[in-house]
């Protein structure tokens, strides 16, 4: 039995497992460093869960015991409800998003240094992000304090009001994440195919019939990117709360991330099994969500 080489004398069947094994090559470091860095430790945290250790000495099994004691943490509870608030509010930053992308996607004049303003947000530190609302909410200077003061005739002290402090640095967050999301949407919206716009012209379709029945539709991958980066974003909400309250005023603005920081890492515990503990319920948490979100635009995809 004779085998056809090509132009070069490679025969055929070793042409094909070059060909299948090229993408393999340039996909393994990345495979590779995942493995390493995400894989793997998300198996670590959720053995070192069922042990008590303080990160130096030797680890001792304990079992269920810390999600058992996680069951009655009070202080696991509150940031529990924060981190569904934040989940909640920061989804706002995909319509918006969307909103300000439909309005920048235009040919107009200065529209570039609208996109400029809109980006910045984006390319900023979360710290100073951070920083920068802790003045704009700051007592007796902060612009917002002293907006309120001249409406009211009294302020409002947005970081140190345990009723607000959530919200307060929500809104922060909420400022670049739009910013984010508003890109992906730029780039979504330069793939939308022009004939199927101009058909729906054709047919009477305008306005919000336009958007809902023919834009959105297109936008499919950048929405399930922007909805993804957007609860991953709430639910890891460290930076912001650290440098903002570092979970205060008495625990109020405490998040899930930053519990597990406080217990795991911080001078309060050095428990770092009761710390991945919490890891292993924030990962869940953010798992049942991205898993549903998924699920259910395989379905429209199928039409089920």
């Amino acid at each position: 039995m004779s085998v056809t080489p090509d132009t070069h004398g490679t025969p055929a069947p070793r042409r094909r497992r070059r060909s299948q094994l090229t993408p393999w090559l340039f996909l393994a470091p990345g495979i590779l460093m995942f493995a390493v860095y995400v894989v793997i430790p998300i198996f670590q945290s959720f053995w070192i869960s069922f042990h008590s250790w303080d990160g130096i000495g030797e680890a001792r099994w304990i079992g269920l015991s810390n999600y058992s004691e996680l069951w009655w943490d009070e202080a696991f509870y509150t940031s529990l409800k924060n981190n569904v608030i934040w989940l909640v509010l920061y989804m706002l930053a995909v319509p918006f998003g969307l909103l300000i992308a439909l309005f920048l996607n235009q040919t107009v004049r200065g529209i570039r240094i609208y996109k400029s303003l809109f980006f910045f947000p984006f390319v900023i530190s979360q710290v100073v992000v951070g920083l920068m609302f802790s003045w704009f909410y700051a007592p007796d200077f902060g612009l917002l304090y002293t907006l309120i003061e001249a409406v009211t005739g009294d302020g409002v002290a947005i970081l140190a009001d345990e009723r607000f402090v959530t919200y307060g640095i929500i809104a922060a967050g909420l400022w670049p994440q739009i910013a984010y999301c508003m890109i992906l949407y730029l780039t979504g919206l330069n793939a939308v195919a022009p004939d199927q716009i101009e058909a729906a012209r054709l047919d009477g379709a305008k306005g919000w019939k336009m958007l809902w029945h023919v834009i959105i539709p297109q936008l499919r991958p950048a929405t399930f990117i922007a909805v993804v980066v957007t609860v991953i974003g709430a639910l890891r909400s460290f930076d912001l709360v650290s440098i903002m309250t570092a979970g205060g005023p008495f625990g109020s603005s405490r998040v899930l991330s930053y519990y597990m920081y406080e217990q795991a890492l911080s001078e309060y515990g050095y428990r770092m099994g009761y710390g991945a503990a919490i890891a292993v319920v924030l990962f869940a948490i953010m798992m049942i969500f991205i898993s549903g979100f998924i699920w259910k635009m395989w379905r429209d995809e199928k039409g089920v």
